[in-house]
């Protein structure tokens, strides 16, 4: 047996390995076993939303299909790599990866290409990328890395917080306002569960709430940005009331989402069988509805095992951050879960009429490659923390 010293000091657990094992076969079944479950479902879930009317003489489309499984083996595969690095060259390039992100995302700006409304992607070859997708992990190891020290004295504050503030200054002007509040609470639940003090949280958290306060009374946020974030809010006589073509909208593609949860009851409707997503009445159902093709389809019980998967998916996450040995080695677990955690109550929320309505996509589920890709790279690199547990030498 060979003992393995924690690297946080003297007073931490120690664990005890055996000499003949291997780091490599160190995993969490369950974890890996939840994730393939959720991208599986979701490949089926983004075939049924873009398969279209199938008939004798007009096949489904499979575009969508063999393009998401495309990225999900891509996905794997860098999850796979993810898995492997080892932690201090990963440090070693985190200067360098938030240079190229910042550059990313103001290049974005200049040459990318406009969606929806959001000009946040660059378009090569017939395929998006979304640089804002991958920041996100970028983000978690460079605040990681700045905030794993014993203490975190007022400049390291300030430096994580200009770190954090340059990109989602880059996403604002896009405008992105759903990534930006993934950033927002990636930065806040890596701050709050580092080693800063209770009375500095409670002062930013303060800041914070004047700072969101004076964009909704100001010009900060576009009027269409508002409505976006303000229409869960009201009822649909107050839409009425109001005579806002542009949030009639907004709570049309709501109300429309509903509808098919509705549909699904509690046994669902049947895998491609929903009327409300077969119709194509679900704006971009494949991608920021994608929940409401789970809720008419699957109804409340394929639904609910959706969600319960994601729960297990988190609760092993937090598991491995409670026992991880290294400060940064924790607080990347913590932002991955806190991305995770925002992204599953935003997206369904949306869904059920019980969030703003914002472009954030539900992990591993809704189509798209950045958004596959960066979701399994980023457990990937939990994965990375778990084994990491079990390195046969003292890391200093």
């Amino acid at each position: 047996m060979t003992t393995v010293h924690t690297f946080d000091g003297p007073t931490g657990a120690r664990i005890r390995q055996d000499d003949d094992e291997r780091w490599w076969f160190v995993v969490d079944p369950i974890l890996i076993a939840c994730a393939v479950f959720i991208t599986a479902l979701g490949i089926l879930l983004v075939y049924s939303a873009t398969r279209g009317p199938v008939s004798a003489v007009q096949p489904a489309d499979t575009s969508f299909l063999e393009r998401q499984v495309f990225f999900a083996v891509v996905g794997l595969g860098c999850a796979f790599g993810a898995a492997m690095v080892d932690v201090r060259r990963l440090r070693s390039f985190t200067a360098l990866g938030y240079v190229g992100l910042v550059g990313l995302l103001a290049g974005v700006l200049l040459i990318g290409v406009d969606i929806n409304g959001a000009q946040a992607w660059y378009s090569v070859g017939g395929f998006t990328f979304q640089p804002s997708e991958p920041g996100k992990i970028i983000m978690i190891i460079s605040l990681a890395a700045v905030l794993a020290t014993p203490s975190i004295p007022l400049g390291r504050l300030l430096i994580t917080l200009g770190l954090a503030a340059i990109p989602v200054g880059l996403i604002l002007l896009q405008p992105d306002m759903g990534t930006v509040l993934v950033y927002a609470v990636v930065v806040a639940a890596m701050i709050m569960l580092s080693e800063i003090r209770g009375r500095v949280i409670v002062l930013l958290a303060i800041v914070a709430l004047t700072v969101i306060v004076g964009a909704f009374q100001s010009d900060v946020l576009a009027e269409f940005q508002q409505d976006r974030l303000t229409v869960f809010l009201l009822s649909e006589s107050e839409i009425d009331a109001l005579d806002n073509p542009n949030l009639e909208r907004v709570a049309y593609n709501a109300e429309q989402s509903q509808i098919a949860i509705g549909n699904g009851g509690l046994g669902g409707q049947g895998l491609f069988q929903g009327t409300q997503t077969g119709s194509d009445l679900v704006p971009f159902q494949e991608t920021d509805w994608i929940f409401s093709v789970a809720g008419e389809e699957l109804g409340f019980r394929g639904a609910g095992l959706l969600l319960g998967v994601y729960a297990l998916l988190l609760f092993r996450m937090w598991r491995i951050a409670l026992l991880a040995t290294d400060r940064y080695d924790r607080l990347i677990v913590v932002g991955v879960m806190a991305m995770f955690l925002f992204q599953i109550f935003q997206s369904t929320g949306m869904a059920m009429g019980m969030m703003p309505v914002t472009g954030i996509p539900l992990p591993m589920v809704s189509y798209g490659g950045s958004s596959m890709i960066t979701s399994l790279v980023a457990l990937g690199l939990v994965l990375g923390v778990h084994r990491r547990r079990y390195d046969f030498t003292e890391r200093t």
